[in-house]
C-alpha cells in the first residue's frame, strides 16, 4: 500500500502494519504453510470426506471449550445460526471437501501457491457486496500472479505420471478457493460483525462436521478411521493448531482489515508449503517451476502493495 493512500472506513496503513497485525498474519502463515503437508497425510488410506469430518468435529469440541473457557457467550440469536449454517456449508464443507480431494491429484504445495490467490476473488466479491474499491495495480499484480501460477501448473502437468489427474485436481482447488472466497466476505458483513467470533465459529464448524459426515457416508460409505500415529496427531494438529488457533485470528483480521488484505498472508504461506512439499514430498523443481513460483510471488507482492486494495 502507498505511503499517500487514503484509508478506506477507518483502516490505513498504520492499522494494517500494527505489531499485533504483523503477528497474526506470521503466526496464522507459518501455521497454515504446514497443514498443507498433513493434509496429504489425511487422505491416504481414509476417505477424504472422512479426514475431514474427524478435524471439525473435533475442532467444533474444541472451540466450544476454549469459548467457555474465555466465558464467551455460546448461544447464537437466529440470525447467528442462519450465519453459522452458511459458514458451515462453505467453508467447512465445500472448501475443505474439495481440499482434500485436490490433494489426492496434485502436491501439496501446488495447491497452496493456487490458494494464494483467494485474494482475487476475496477482493471481486467484496466489490459486488461489500462495496469496497479494487485499485489497477491490485489487478496487475494479480494478472502477473496468475501467469506464474499458470507455469507452475504447466511443470505439474509435465511431472504427472500418465494416470495422473492434474486437471481434475486443479478444478477442485479452483472449486475450494471460490467456496473459501464466499466464506471469507461473509465474515466481513455487518450481520456477522455483529456475532460472537467463538460461538459462530463453534457452531459453523458443528454444522459443517455434520454436514460432511452425511455428505461422506452417502458418497463414501460407513465411517473410516486409521489408528496409524501420523493419522491421529495430524487430525489433533488440524483441528486444534491449524482451526481452533488460527480461525478466530484469521476472521477477525478479516472483520479488522477486510477480506482483501486478510488474504495477504497468502502470499507466505505458498513459500512454507512449497519448502515442506520439496523436503517431504520430493517435490522436483525446474526453470519453469522456478520462475513461475517467482513471478506468483511477484504479482502478489505487487497486488499487496497496490494503492487501497479493496481493504
Amino acid at each position: 500500500m502507498k505511503p499517500d493512500a487514503q484509508p478506506e472506513h477507518g483502516h490505513g496503513k498504520g492499522v494494517f502494519f500494527t505489531p499485533h497485525n504483523i503477528g497474526a498474519f506470521l503466526l496464522v502463515t507459518l501455521i497454515w504453510g504446514s497443514t498443507w503437508l498433513v493434509i496429504k497425510d489425511q487422505v491416504g488410506t481414509v476417505a477424504p470426506g472422512w479426514s475431514v469430518t474427524w478435524r471439525f468435529a473435533l475442532g467444533a469440541i474444541a472451540m466450544f471449550a476454549f469459548a467457555a473457557w474465555r466465558k464467551e457467550p455460546l448461544a447464537l440469536n437466529r440470525e447467528g445460526m442462519r450465519l453459522a449454517l452458511i459458514l458451515g456449508v462453505t467453508q467447512f464443507i465445500l472448501n475443505f471437501q474439495f481440499v482434500y480431494s485436490a490433494e489426492v491429484h496434485i502436491t501439496s504445495g501446488i495447491v497452496a501457491v493456487l490458494y494464494a490467490l483467494l485474494m482475487v476473488p476475496n477482493a471481486l466479491i467484496a466489490r459486488v457486496f461489500l462495496k469496497q474499491r479494487v485499485s489497477g495495480g491490485f489487478v496487475q499484480g494479480s494478472a502477473i500472479a496468475i501467469v506464474g501460477i499458470a507455469m507452475l501448473l504447466v511443470h505439474e502437468y509435465r511431472m504427472a505420471p500418465p494416470e495422473g489427474q492434474v486437471a481434475l485436481g486443479i478444478a477442485l482447488t479452483v472449486c475450494g478457493i471460490a467456496s473459501a472466497s464466499v466464506a471469507n466476505v461473509l465474515q466481513a458483513t455487518q450481520g456477522a460483525r455483529q456475532q460472537p467470533m467463538l460461538a459462530l465459529l463453534a457452531w459453523a464448524m458443528l454444522l459443517g462436521s455434520l454436514g460432511d459426515a452425511a455428505f461422506t457416508w452417502v458418497t463414501a460409505g460407513p465411517p473410516q478411521f486409521d489408528m496409524r500415529w501420523s493419522y491421529v496427531s495430524g487430525i489433533l494438529y488440524l483441528a486444534v493448531i491449524g482451526s481452533v488457533v488460527t480461525f478466530p485470528i484469521y476472521f477477525r483480521l478479516i472483520r479488522d482489515l477486510g477480506p482483501g488484505r486478510a488474504a495477504y498472508n497468502g502470499v507466505l504461506v505458498p513459500i512454507v508449503a512449497m519448502l515442506l512439499s520439496t523436503l517431504f514430498e520430493g517435490y522436483r523443481w525446474s526453470w519453469l517451476a522456478a520462475g513461475g513460483g517467482l513471478l506468483a510471488l511477484t504479482g502478489l507482492i505487487v497486488a499487496l502493495r497496490a494503492r487501497s486494495p479493496s481493504r
